[in-house]
């Protein structure tokens, strides 16, 4: 583990619980998890845990900035560890994998953004949707595959 997390808990007043320790390592594990996903990994250590229990712990987790969310589709948000270098996410549509970009790579576009409206942008939340390369190969394929129809009939009326 690379964070001192009793240490940042009793920096700030609050006790490495428990619930609070095995929802970390859950998330530290996972990297990008639902609240679902952390809690299935959660119960393999400990039975008794529930998701209201996962979802107090993740939400005062936040405000200690021990963990951050974002959201990568209509669903929950995902969880992954704040210390962990601040990335933008590309979220194929097709296999759901999620790639990980050095925020570097959109800074023209935030420079942009600050430039022409005065917008700050808030990166680590940020998330674009497409499709990975392993995907867009596949789909390609089966477009060269498919091809235009042959042996269609002729619309009615065509001589």
């Amino acid at each position: 583990m690379t964070t001192d997390w009793q240490s940042d808990l009793r920096r700030r007043g609050y006790r490495l619980t428990p619930q609070r320790q095995l929802v970390l390592e859950a998330v530290d594990r996972l990297e990008h998890a639902t609240p679902d996903d952390i809690l299935n990994e959660v119960r393999k250590t400990a039975g008794g845990i529930n998701i209201s229990t996962v979802y107090r712990t993740l939400e005062l987790l936040e405000e200690l900035d021990l963990v951050s969310h974002a959201h990568l589709g209509h669903g929950a948000p995902t969880y992954h560890l704040a210390d962990r270098h601040h990335h933008i996410h590309l979220v194929c549509r097709d296999c759901t994998d999620v790639i990980e970009a050095d925020l570097s790579v959109a800074e023209p576009f935030a420079a942009a953004l600050r430039k022409q409206f005065g917008f700050e942008t808030d990166m680590k939340h940020f998330a674009i949707f497409g499709r990975c390369k392993g995907c867009a190969a596949k789909a390609a394929q089966a477009a060269q595959s498919t091809g235009p129809t042959q042996g269609a009939e002729p619309a009615k009326g065509a001589s």
